[in-house]
């Protein structure tokens, strides 16, 4: 039977997925302030238009939706088939027709949503491996759904800015970045600023980068 409602009852995952789901509106939200037009334009992303970056945050809510999927049956079920087969999904994406792009986005975040609302509590733990080879619990997806549907709102470069972040999305995105940093012997000096231009920084954002952050993917 399909719930109606989350069927995991705890307090802190319940936070996480309101936190995502926030994030998934958020994205949406200056999607949809974007004329067809508009799509065409540069992202953030070097080498990528708005097309691109609406094309991977929809491609990858089907990859997560397929890790939930593991976690829920057993059966192993990858984000990607591989590196390349990922990088030829979001060329694709960015081909589709205004109208099509749009509606890939909306229906792979609704169907990720629906995956982890059909989780049930125990599922939650079962490990499944991100497509970097991590072996990490279902409940890691929502993470990663956050971090994506946030910080690419801000890739479209229509108005999102790092300060309409949650701070404590922020605060563990920067703990992410510096912990892949110390990972790899790499400990750099952030310039002094706030929270959400610090964050800018690492990610390599920044409208004016005082000196390049190291990369962290």
């Amino acid at each position: 039977m399909v719930a109606r409602h989350d069927l995991t009852t705890d307090p802190r995952l319940l936070e996480d997925l309101l936190q995502a789901r926030r994030g998934t509106a958020f994205f949406g939200r200056k999607l949809n302030e974007l004329s067809d037009a508009d799509l065409d334009a540069p992202s953030l992303l070097p080498g990528w238009s708005r097309r691109h970056v609406v094309a991977h945050v929809g491609y990858n809510a089907r990859a997560l939706a397929r890790l939930v999927q593991w976690a829920n049956t057993g059966i192993e079920n990858p984000m990607y088939e591989s590196p390349q087969a990922r990088r030829h999904e979001i060329e694709y994406g960015a081909t589709l027709s205004p109208i099509a792009l749009r509606h890939l986005y909306e229906h792979a975040a609704i169907h990720l949503n629906v995956e982890w609302r059909d989780t049930p509590p125990e599922a939650w733990n079962h490990l499944v491996r991100t497509a970097q080879g991590r072996s990490v619990p279902a409940s890691e997806t929502v993470w990663l759904r956050t971090r994506e549907v946030w910080m690419h709102a801000v890739d479209l470069d229509n108005g999102a800015a790092f300060d309409q972040i949650p701070a404590d999305v922020l605060d563990r995105l920067l703990t992410d970045i510096t912990g892949t940093w110390h990972g790899r012997g790499q400990n750099p000096d952030p310039p002094n600023g706030t929270l959400p231009e610090i964050v800018a920084w690492a990610t390599g954002r920044a409208r004016r980068q005082p000196r390049e952050a190291p990369p962290w993917i």
